[in-house]
């Protein structure tokens, strides 16, 4: 990034150009950033929340999260859907049921920091 490109808003020595061309060339892409920020919508709802924090502690079929979570089995599948599309939970079929988890250890880490910074 041109050096040119930052214009002064304070008075910092010329040195700081270089921190300022280094994070400019380092930040992600405009797709990626949007991508993050959608991300982090998904966890913007309770009842997502909730299910993340279930399948957390273990694998569990849609009826099991509904009676867990005292909700329907309508309004669970539905929010399960939105988290299986953004690869936060998987699923199986074991015969006729379809058994929920977490996708990866990312989610669980996701998940953990956030409460781990929330109770500080």
């Amino acid at each position: 990034m041109d050096q040119d490109a930052f214009a002064p808003c304070c008075d910092v020595p010329q040195t700081h150009n270089d921190v300022l061309d280094r994070v400019g060339h380092d930040m992600p892409p405009e797709e990626q950033l949007y991508d993050l920020a959608d991300l982090f919508k998904i966890f913007g709802d309770t009842t997502r929340i909730k299910i993340l924090y279930v399948l957390f502690e273990s694998e569990l079929c849609v009826c099991d999260i509904a009676a867990l979570l005292g909700m329907t089995q309508s309004a669970i599948s539905h929010q399960l859907r939105i988290l299986k599309q953004s690869k936060l939970v998987g699923n199986r079929r074991e015969g006729k049921t379809i058994i929920y988890f977490l996708s990866d250890n990312h989610v669980r880490t996701i998940l953990g920091q956030g409460m781990e910074h929330i109770i500080e």
